[in-house]
């Protein structure tokens, strides 16, 4: 059903004379249009109704009457109703129940005897519940179907632009080409078209103006909306891939594929990445990697958070799962970041039957997702994730990051050395060839993070008598570590095992 679209859909149960639909969004007066506009186009018509809690049950176009504002009346009114008809109810979920109360028994006895009507008879109607919460009580289970209505597509984005920027143009600058319109418009996808009309209006009243630097104004009402889910965040990435020390087979991975969803690539052949799953020991750059493909490839870095999905009502997480992933597609094309994903799914991380179907469904939307979302999933552990998941077709790749070798030490070192020590006091110190060659050797078995703390160390040290650092402070910090691999060695060297057999290392050269 989903490839036909809503309108599609929706007019092959129409004339299958379904008797309930159940449309989940925030977006009344849209999907009130789309009905409006299936409708308009049939041969044989039928009557469109509405109801809310504050007008009542009334024909489209004409004035409500306030009257049957009780939903079980309005209900009992359409039962009665003598001719064909679509009978679209707004609020209709606020007495379905939710976990923390039950459904109101009148409410669902009114909807069964809704749909043994609907059923029968030669009369073509239908009713539908439009919500932008998903209540549906188990009575009503079988006898309700739920429509897909997806957030703005491309083409939707652009044309409400085109028709601001007619509408504004005696009184706003517009100073956008075509690219910059394109970029706007991809800036705003994810959002209603109301959030994106509110976008569009402060991108233009802030300086009367439209220009390509409008688009961080959309990026930062499109951070603040997705925030609003709880479950995901819109990370604002400054580094890159050559802020990353090491993993270089890893970084070559992720560069091949820079662009990989344009038409360009399809004309190739390419299908857009699914993703990757990156594992490995903890501080070795996974999480850093996330942020700097986004960077890279110029795309949206949006970050999931597990645990938020699984917190809530009991019966939630399911609804969290999709609602989030909705999301991520309509803002594609993006990277899609899965922190520590083991700590969600991994063996007694929560309820099991909660968690199977979490799980089941986002395994089923990486398997069959169309949409250029790429997934960036990182791991501590993996050995205790379903094997499901690491079947191919789920990842395009398994990376395993392994402690830094010699050469990536060294590279770590001269990062964070020409970060910290680029301004102020610090600045003094002068990092050589053969300093950062002996730093390296020194902090054999350090991950980056490790390496980056006794920088920070060293200049706390420094900072402590206000004077420059020396090599002596990054020499003393590095003699004061007691590196992971150390104290973890029994997992570190289990993780490499398990790795040898299942993954791509990320590095040319191996960790000590």
């Amino acid at each position: 059903m989903a490839a036909l679209g809503f309108r599609g859909t929706l007019t092959q149960l129409l004339q299958a004379r379904f008797p309930v639909l159940y449309v989940e969004t925030f977006e009344e007066q849209r999907v009130f249009a789309e009905i409006a506009g299936v409708l308009a186009g049939w041969k044989t018509p039928r009557t469109l109704w509405h109801w809310s809690v504050t007008e009542g049950l009334h024909r489209s176009g004409t004035t409500p009457t306030r009257t049957s504002t009780d939903p079980a009346a309005a209900l009992q009114v359409a039962r009665e109703v003598s001719d064909s008809s679509v009978f679209v109810f707004a609020d209709l979920h606020a007495h379905l129940g939710d976990d923390s109360r039950p459904a109101d028994p009148l409410i669902v006895r009114t909807l069964r005897d809704v749909v043994r009507d609907f059923r029968a008879g030669d009369l073509a109607r239908t009713l539908i519940i439009v919500a932008p919460i998903l209540r549906i009580p188990p009575e009503l289970e079988k006898d309700v179907t739920i429509v897909d209505f997806r957030l703005p597509d491309e083409r939707d984005v652009r044309g409400l632009l085109e028709s601001m920027i007619t509408q504004n143009q005696a009184v706003v600058r517009v100073l956008l080409d075509e690219a910059g319109r394109d970029r706007m418009t991809k800036a705003a996808l994810g959002l209603t078209l109301a959030e994106a009309e509110n976008a569009f209006a402060r991108a233009m009243v802030v300086d009367g103006s439209l220009t390509d630097r409008d688009v961080e104004l959309v990026l930062a009402e499109k951070a603040q909306t997705i925030r609003k889910s709880g479950l995901l965040d819109l990370v604002d990435s400054d580094v890159g891939l050559t802020d990353v020390g090491g993993l270089g087979e890893l970084k070559v991975w992720l560069g091949k594929r820079r662009n990989a969803w344009l038409a360009e690539a399809a004309q190739y052949g390419l299908p857009a990445p699914k993703g990757v799953l990156i594992t490995g020991v903890p501080g070795c750059g996974k999480s850093l990697t996330a942020k700097a493909a986004a960077t890279a490839w110029g795309v949206p870095l949006i970050r999931l958070d597990i645990g938020k999905v699984f917190a809530g009502l009991v019966g939630a997480s399911e609804h969290n799962m999709r609602s989030a992933l909705a999301t991520a597609e309509a803002s594609a094309p993006c990277v899609l970041w899965v922190d520590e994903i083991d700590k969600g799914f991994g063996a007694g991380s929560s309820d099991s039957g909660t968690n199977a179907r979490v799980f089941g469904t986002l395994l089923t939307w990486m398997q069959e997702k169309t949409a250029p979302v790429f997934v960036m999933a990182t791991a501590n552990t993996i050995d205790h994730l379903p094997p499901e998941f690491l079947r191919k077709g789920r990842f395009d790749e398994i990376f395993f990051v392994d402690l830094p070798g010699d050469a990536e030490r060294a590279e770590i070192w001269r990062l964070h050395l020409h970060r910290r020590l680029a301004a102020g006091p610090a600045a003094a110190m002068d990092y050589t060839d053969l300093l950062i060659a002996d730093l390296a050797a020194a902090s054999g078995g350090c991950s980056g993070a490790e390496i980056e703390q006794a920088v920070v160390a060293a200049l706390f040290d420094a900072y402590s008598q206000r004077r420059p650092p020396a090599a002596a402070d990054l020499f003393h910090a590095i003699e004061s570590t007691v590196p992971l691999s150390v104290l973890q060695e029994a997992q570190v060297t289990a993780l490499r095992d398990w790795a040898a057999l299942r993954a791509v290392n990320a590095s040319s050269t191996a960790g000590p």
